[in-house]
């Protein structure tokens, strides 16, 4: 058994359910991981010996981001559609058509390639766990090729066949559906490929008749539904995230008092995505809605190269702070502890004995400090099962501070 301790943390972030603040904050603590799994969590006088110690150094640490909605098979570049939105033209769906081309003409290889680079640039930003979707193929081949892809670096992967009906079947979409519901979900099913589904109910995407249609055959095939719900406008999609148990229900930009209820009873997550209003200038939902409705809340990033090209956690929750009215404490639960609950896990998200030990080590003596400074590179060192995969130490450290 190999141990690691890190000791002299000025503030350790839990997420422990039973402590008496929100983020379960200890000060002047140390945390022990042995092979993988934190194993003892107390005061820094107190810690016991270990193989390796890691001086904190008066830093805070605080538990890896789960980014529990991600966009990161793809190819091309639509920089171009994001300065004409930015320019005042209106953000659509059909702009997902321009990935879809790309995708289509690249290899596999370059397709694993791209998703690597995204993944270690999170990564730097302080992501352990991700989960990642398909959906910018379109073709039975193609969207198996994607989970694929995605399966060997990470178990949470998504089938989203149904994020827009691709041009050859735009005379004809419920056939599109029935390719997807008669091919799409056994194969992804069978080959173990895929563990959720996920359907864009919206407006030039998929309507609620064929939303559920597909959400029925996944479930056939034990596939869990997530839904791209209420982004554009309210069409019924929260509603229907409800009623067939939706684990989580992305976006969520309008939602009526009546569907948070709904969510509410029955459990639902709800998924805020911040940098897709600040980049499509959609209005920002307010959360102080949702929480005071009872709701669970993640922040995850949904990183693609459309509506938001951004996979960095930290701006998301300066944005959610600034914009959508969360407290820095409810912005960084959301993006560990309220991610992992999206995922169904409860092994990340969390830093308490018997969890992963998926932490950052930040370069600033508080957690405060990702949203009280923003746009600054605060991850110093990040570790995943107690293993560091990145690293971006600091000059000095946090008690040679003025």
């Amino acid at each position: 058994m190999t141990s690691l301790l890190v000791t002299d943390i000025a503030e350790l972030v839990t997420n422990d359910p039973h402590a008496q603040d929100l983020l379960g904050v200890r000060q002047n603590a140390a945390l022990l991981v042995e092979d993988g799994t934190v194993a003892w969590v107390g005061d820094t006088g107190q810690a016991p010996a270990a193989d390796e110690v890691v001086p904190a150094s008066g830093r805070a640490v605080i538990p890896g981001f789960v980014d529990s909605h991600n966009h990161l098979i793809f190819a091309g570049d639509r920089s171009e559609e994001f300065a004409a939105r930015m320019a005042g033209q209106a953000y659509s769906a059909g702009g997902i058509a321009t990935t879809v081309s790309a995708t289509r003409e690249a290899s596999a290889q370059q397709l694993e390639d791209n998703l690597v680079r995204l993944l270690r640039q999170a990564e730097h930003s302080g992501t352990t766990t991700f989960e990642i979707k398909s959906g910018y193929g379109l073709t039975v081949e193609s969207e198996l090729e994607a989970l694929r892809i995605a399966r060997r670096h990470t178990e949470e992967t998504t089938l989203m066949a149904a994020h827009v009906v691709p041009a050859e079947y735009k005379e004809a979409p419920d056939n599109y559906v029935d390719l997807i519901i008669d091919q799409m979900i056994p194969r992804a099913a069978q080959e173990g490929l895929a563990k959720w589904l996920d359907v864009f109910c919206e407006e030039g995407a998929f309507d609620i008749a064929q939303t559920r249609r597909i959400v029925d055959a996944g479930l056939a095939h034990g596939l869990k539904p997530r839904l791209h719900a209420n982004q554009l406008s309210d069409m019924g999609a929260m509603a229907l995230a409800a009623e067939v148990g939706a684990v989580s229900a992305d976006h969520a930009t309008f939602v009526s008092d009546e569907d948070l209820a709904r969510i509410a009873e029955v459990g639902t997550v709800l998924t805020l995505l911040p940098s897709i209003e600040f980049s499509t200038r959609q209005p920002y939902p307010d959360v102080r809605r949702y929480h005071e409705a009872g709701v669970t809340v993640a922040i995850a990033s949904d990183c693609n190269p459309g509506s938001g090209f951004s996979n960095s956690i930290p701006f998301c929750m300066a944005i959610a702070v600034r914009d959508m009215h969360f407290t820095v404490e409810q912005a960084l639960w959301s993006a560990t502890a309220g991610g992992a609950r999206a995922l169904q896990r409860t092994d990340v998200g969390a830093l308490t004995v018997g969890s992963r030990a998926d932490f950052s080590i930040l370069d600033a003596p508080s957690y405060r400090h990702l949203v009280y400074r923003p746009g600054v590179q605060q991850i110093a060192e990040v570790y995943r099962a107690g293993t560091l995969i990145s690293s971006n130490p600091s000059p000095f450290t946090c008690k040679e501070l003025p």
